[in-house]
């Protein structure tokens, strides 16, 4: 599992009914059910992935998460997982409106895309970053709606989120330590959310 995953299911925490959207190979929702006691479902849109959840006996259902969130009732969930995936959707609010629909807290995790090596790669080479987190060219990325820390706070606000806990994350996946704290947007590669409807 991803080291940022750690993260993730220490922010879930044991015993609740989890969500996870853009849920990839399961691992994730599979440490929840064995190590956490968690139950849960994950949604998965890539056929590879989904194949992979059947394989580890995770509950999946195969589909775009952003038509599969309205057909889940209202407080169906107690947690709403979303890691490394906002980014990559159509209308993040409306999705981040969603999951609040359906679960009283978020886990949300994302890149951040003012990290300064990624202002420094487009300054001096003028080109778009590629790095070990965003390895994606710019013609043949996942990623639609590019965000900072700062951009993704905003946006929680103004959706009525609150931020319960934020963890800063370098690029091997682990929590920053010193300056990055003073400094996320410029210094975090990417973040960790626990957010209260």
């Amino acid at each position: 599992m991803r080291p940022d995953l750690d993260i993730v299911a220490g922010l879930v925490g044991s015993g609740q009914r989890v969500l996870d959207l853009g849920c990839g190979n399961g691992a994730l929702l599979e440490n929840l059910i064995n190590e956490w006691d968690c139950s849960g479902l994950g949604v998965e849109r890539e056929l590879d992935d989904f194949h992979a959840c059947i394989a580890r006996g995770v509950p999946v259902t195969q589909g775009d998460l952003e038509d599969e969130l309205p057909r889940f009732a209202a407080g169906d969930f107690d947690v709403a997982v979303l890691s490394l995936t906002l980014q990559a959707v159509r209308r993040p609010d409306r999705v981040l409106t969603e999951m609040k629909r359906v679960a009283p807290r978020l886990v949300v995790s994302l890149p951040n895309f003012a990290h300064w090596r990624l202002r420094a790669t487009l300054a001096l080479r003028g080109r778009m970053p590629v790095t070990d987190s965003l390895p994606h060219q710019w013609f043949d990325t996942p990623n639609i709606h590019l965000c900072t820390i700062g951009d993704f706070e905003d946006l929680a606000r103004e959706l009525g989120l609150k931020i319960d806990r934020r963890i800063l994350i370098d690029a091997s996946g682990h929590r920053t330590r010193g300056l990055a704290n003073r400094a996320p947007n410029l210094l975090a590669e990417r973040a960790v959310y626990s957010l209260m409807a």
